[in-house]
């Protein structure tokens, strides 16, 4: 009799011991060329998203990783020459593939993905839950030149989890696309990795 209740609990054991992070996929482009650490403002892709408790949770998230690799987040409304333009987006795999970045490139108009304000926003609603549907969060971040509205590197980290989830909350999951979006800066341009 004693048998049933051990084996229950080497069983859930077993389940809980399957349960893994989800894998973050993440690509980058840059020019090659040595990024100038220094004083960095970060932005929202959409201005009028500057104001929304979402962004500036998003928005420390991404300064807090960029300071650990040498920039100084400009304090207040501070124009820097270098800025982080932010994007977060949320949905079901279906309606991101549908809304996929517009290609602008890094260094000017060609190569890369991101976009001018095309498709691209803080997050959107994923309509009703259900219990199987799998919520994909995506990070992009551009460093630009603010004077001439160059980009010197971009990045998008993205990772699926079940709805509903732990792993699905937005701050959680944006922090984890963060960290490994910002690893081992700059990356290897025009490849994407998976992180774990």
């Amino acid at each position: 009799m004693r048998l049933k209740p051990l084996a229950a609990a080497v069983a859930v054991l077993a389940l809980a011991g399957c349960a893994t992070t989800p894998s973050t996929r993440v690509t980058r482009f840059h020019l090659g060329q040595p990024i100038a650490r220094g004083e960095i403002a970060v932005e929202p892709l959409v201005p009028a998203d500057r104001d929304s408790l979402e962004y500036q949770t998003y928005a420390s998230i991404v300064g807090a990783e960029l300071a650990k690799i040498g920039f100084s987040e400009a304090p207040g409304l501070k124009q820097s020459e270098q800025v982080a333009v932010v994007s977060v987006e949320r949905g079901s795999r279906e309606t991101l593939a549908q809304r996929s970045p517009v290609s602008v490139g890094v260094g000017g108009s060609t190569g890369g993905y991101g976009g001018g304000g095309v498709g691209l926003g803080i997050s959107f609603p994923i309509g009703k839950k259900r219990s199987n549907e799998i919520v994909m969060t995506r990070l992009s971040v551009q460093i630009k030149r603010r004077s001439e509205g160059t980009v010197i590197w971009e990045g998008r980290a993205e990772s699926s989890a079940a709805g509903g989830s732990a792993a699905a909350e937005p701050g959680t999951t944006v922090k984890m696309l963060a960290s490994a979006l910002f690893r081992d800066f700059p990356g290897v341009s025009g490849r994407t990795i998976t992180v774990k």
